[in-house]
């Protein structure tokens, strides 16, 4: 692994816990251009009441705003939670470069789930793929938000919108935006 590309999925990693801070799933996401972050971001469907505001959705939003373009083929994509079809989706349609990814996603990632194999030919373009960055850390602060949820009942009484503060066991304290 490449200090920058670790360097990057940190910084991933702290728009996760920003997110988880919320009440939110843990996902983060930044967007790179050549050695810089141009726009980074967490999940906030709860609390936008939005189900595309997924952290890759939102990243990809900031650095089109920031670029003056929605085609971002100079960009490399590093998140914390394998991207579900949506965001791989929204990923191929900006032209990104590079995807790099912590966790893998059994459940709704578009690579685990064999979706991506069997709809192919369905993309008009090609974004490179790694999976794997730093997975133990992303996959820990997911494992942990759910355990405290389940711990509350959340998960059993109302779903992710009764929600409950999550503190993590993972890094530091969140700040109070992650937008650039």
């Amino acid at each position: 692994m490449e200090k920058q590309q670790i360097r990057f999925m940190k910084a991933a990693l702290q728009c996760a816990r920003n997110a988880g801070a919320r009440g939110e799933v843990p996902v983060g996401t930044v967007i790179v251009v050549g050695d810089k972050i141009v726009a980074r971001a967490g999940n906030r469907p709860i609390g936008r009441q939005d189900p595309s505001a997924h952290a890759e959705i939102n990243a990809l939003r900031r650095a089109a705003r920031k670029l003056g373009n929605y085609r971002l083929p100079q960009a490399d994509v590093y998140t914390t939670l394998e991207p579900c079809l949506m965001c791989y989706g929204a990923l191929v349609q900006a032209r990104i470069r590079n995807l790099y990814y912590g966790a893998s996603d059994e459940k709704g990632g578009v690579f685990s789930t064999g979706f991506f194999a069997a709809g192919r030919k369905a993309f008009n373009h090609a974004v490179n793929s790694s999976g794997g960055l730093l997975a133990a850390e992303s996959g820990r602060l997911l494992s942990d938000f759910f355990a405290l949820r389940r711990g509350a009942g959340a998960v059993e009484r109302d779903g992710l919108e009764n929600r409950c503060p999550f503190t993590g066991t993972v890094g530091s304290n969140p700040t109070p935006s992650d937008s650039i």
